[in-house]
């Protein structure tokens, strides 16, 4: 085990775990906290995600883009990056300034998975295979989503909010469909 109590796991220059591979290999009962921020501009249009992973004095950026999305796509996709980065069970603080996010996965998932798939209205869910990927990224973990108002001066929502921005800017400069930048 390191000294920061994360599992060692092999890897690394000289078989020792990096610290990023601490990071995602989090002990069960330590907390990553988790910023994520996704949009397009214009939405729809070419859009950006950004997730950042914090584990004790480990720091983790992730980021994408896509040529054609949403911004809820962009919000769902950060979302589950960073769970699908975890490669252990463990407790995770999402922060989120997404409405749609935080309400989807913690008040609305459960009817419309109940429903089919259908919302109140009888309509499919919009993004289901984002809310299913997202659904199983996230069993394996216990997970607080908390809402953060975008844009109110939180240093990291800031942070994941600008990395957002630069993968979805990276398009346009020719970079093509950019997953898990590192």
């Amino acid at each position: 085990m390191a000294s920061d109590g994360a599992p060692a796991e092999a890897g690394g220059a000289g078989g020792a775990a990096t610290p990023a591979e601490r990071l995602l290999s989090a002990a069960p009962g330590r907390v990553v906290e988790v910023w994520t921020d996704g949009g397009c501009s214009p939405n729809p249009g070419p859009g950006g995600w950004a997730a950042i992973l914090v584990y004790g004095t480990h720091h983790k950026e992730l980021s994408g883009a896509e040529p054609h999305s949403t911004n809820n796509r962009m919000e769902l996709t950060a979302a589950i990056a960073a769970l699908e980065a975890l490669k252990r069970p463990c407790r995770v603080v999402l922060h989120t300034d997404s409405e749609y996010l935080r309400n989807g996965i913690t008040r609305w998932i459960k009817d419309w998975v109940r429903k089919g798939w259908r919302t109140a209205a009888r309509q499919p869910v919009a993004n289901q295979e984002l809310w299913q990927r997202l659904l199983a990224a996230a069993e394996p973990h216990e997970i607080d989503w908390r809402w953060v108002r975008g844009h109110a001066g939180d240093p990291m929502n800031e942070r994941v909010d600008r990395l957002a921005a630069a993968a979805r800017e990276s398009l346009s400069a020719g970079a093509g469909r950019r997953a898990g930048r590192r």
